[in-house]
């Protein structure tokens, strides 16, 4: 058991160590991707960071990522890639991320947040903030198919009205992993116009 735990321990920091350098830190750590958003895997274990783990380490938590962040190619030379499947804060160039176009393939598109964080969201709309995209889900965490997209622990669901933000030409996109990815406006917002409806998912409540 305690083996098991040690190697859990090993998968949860390689997980977050890989989210972060392929979301936000390549270019930090001299790294370039390839179209798609793709590392060289030789690259990234020839970091220090990475110096314990092995390509194994790193298929593993790829094949275990409940919410698919990962997704791993061979390139034309054999070589393994891996990339992260969405939220850069890093301009990614042929993200795999397919445009919604018709708001009945979606028909539920949640954003999952908390109490404190909706007290100026109902204001001032959603924010990518540093991200490319504000992330949504295609139903609440534990629905059939809904695997990322928003934290489990979100206590606050905001349903986002895809008709109307489509009619206003507000790009909306798919990733491989089936999060519902926007940009927002121009000035990377989603505002509240576009709340189709908010819910307190402890007690059901309708806040808005």
């Amino acid at each position: 058991m305690a083996g098991n735990g040690r190697r859990v321990g090993r998968d949860v920091k390689l997980s977050k160590s890989l989210s972060w350098l392929l979301r936000h830190g390549a270019e930090k750590e001299g790294l370039h991707f390839s179209p798609g958003g793709f590392l060289s895997v030789e690259e990234i274990l020839n970091k220090p960071q990475f110096k314990s783990f092995t390509e194994v380490d790193i298929r593993q938590v790829v094949e275990t990522n409940d919410k698919k962040r990962f997704a791993l190619r061979t390139d034309d030379e054999g070589k393994l890639q891996i990339r992260a499947n969405q939220g850069h804060t890093l301009q990614v160039d042929d993200l795999e991320l397919t445009p919604v176009t018709s708001a009945t393939d979606y028909p539920v598109v949640i954003h999952g947040t908390n109490m404190t964080a909706w007290n100026s969201i109902k204001t001032q709309g959603l924010s990518r903030m540093k991200r490319t995209h504000i992330h949504f889900a295609t139903g609440e965490p534990g629905d059939s198919g809904v695997i990322s997209g928003m934290r489990s622990s979100s206590d606050v669901l905001i349903y986002l009205n895809l008709d109307k933000i489509l009619q206003d030409n507000i790009p909306v996109f798919i990733s491989a992993n089936g999060v519902i990815l926007s940009p927002g406006d121009q000035q990377g917002i989603i505002q509240p116009v576009y709340f189709k409806q908010v819910i307190n998912r402890k007690t059901r409540e309708v806040i808005q």
